[in-house]
């Protein structure tokens, strides 16, 4: 282990992103899979400006540093991974439309419906979303196929109605969109734990999964991946107030614009940060019956509470 485990886990990020990158660089091409007739080009190139290049491909990463816990080969938490991967992409894809957050920019490049154009974007998700279960249902992911359904079950759950989509839904009544309604910091809480905390609780106990971890593992893993969900949209919020959009890539101040509910406008910007802090902290206790083995994942806690991209 090297002596400061922060520079490793930045290298292992690198290493993942890139390793992900690289896989869905050479899934997302026009060779067929069996049961396809074809690959229409244009929903192929959207599909790629929208998954392959840029990101920090942190969900991917906590999945496959989580099975690495349990001697996992790499490959197959990357294929996971990228599967991971695609519905985060796919959500981007349909949240920076102009019906949800009318965003221009991803990444630092043109969002899909500015680079194509809405009905290709709204295409290029859908897309994305369906080729991720294609992607965890596959062989090469766990050899149990019981395992596969249980991670396509885990994921379907995390992505849908008591999920992402549900999160975002209580994100745009949040604002507004439907009637007036005045959050509290329990409700916030709730959205944010769905919105955001989903996938990335998922991308932890996935790696349990893939381990064939124990209750108290799968449990350890579980609260670290429910407290690093929160940190990041608490982090994310306060990069959305103060952060440089040339470094994010994405404009800022919009949710301020909106009048979206979030932590650091309930709660004021020292307190959210106060509570950022504290969930770190949990996640980081969460991780002691992995002793030493869980530095990196220790790591990736501060980096989340730290980011300023």
């Amino acid at each position: 282990m090297s002596h400061n485990p922060f520079s490793e886990f930045m290298q292992r990020l690198d290493a993942a992103a890139a390793d992900t990158d690289a896989l869905l660089d050479g899934l997302l091409t026009e060779r067929l899979v069996p049961g396809e007739l074809a690959r229409p080009a244009r929903l192929l190139e959207a599909m790629r400006h929208a998954a392959v290049g840029g990101g920090k491909r942190l969900r991917p990463f906590l999945l496959v540093e989580a099975a690495a816990l349990f001697g996992v080969p790499r490959g197959q938490a990357l294929l996971a991974g990228a599967a991971l991967e695609c519905v985060h992409c796919y959500s981007l894809v349909h949240d920076d439309l102009p019906a949800m957050d009318d965003d221009d920019l991803r990444r630092g490049r043109p969002t899909v419906h500015k680079a194509f154009d809405e009905a290709t974007a709204i295409l290029a998700g859908d897309a994305l979303l369906t080729f991720a279960f294609d992607l965890m249902s596959r062989a090469e992911v766990h050899a149990d196929a019981n395992v596969r359904l249980q991670l396509v079950s885990e994921l379907a759950r995390a992505a849908g109605i008591g999920g992402m989509a549900g999160g975002q839904m209580l994100d745009l009544a949040a604002e507004g969109r439907f009637e007036k309604k005045k959050l509290d910091e329990k409700d916030v809480t709730i959205l944010q734990a769905m919105k955001t905390g989903a996938l990335i609780r998922f991308g932890c106990r996935a790696g349990a999964m893939l381990g064939g971890a124990d209750v108290t593992q799968s449990g350890a893993l579980d609260r670290y991946g429910r407290a690093i969900g929160a940190a990041y949209q608490i982090a994310d919020d306060l990069l959305d107030e103060s952060g440089d959009p040339e470094a994010m890539g994405k404009a800022g101040g919009k949710d301020a614009a909106r009048g979206k509910a979030t932590l650091p406008a309930l709660l004021g910007a020292e307190t959210a940060k106060k509570h950022l802090g504290a969930l770190v902290a949990d996640a980081q206790s969460a991780l002691e019956p992995f002793g030493e083995k869980a530095a990196i994942l220790k790591a990736a806690a501060r980096f989340i509470a730290e980011r300023r991209t």
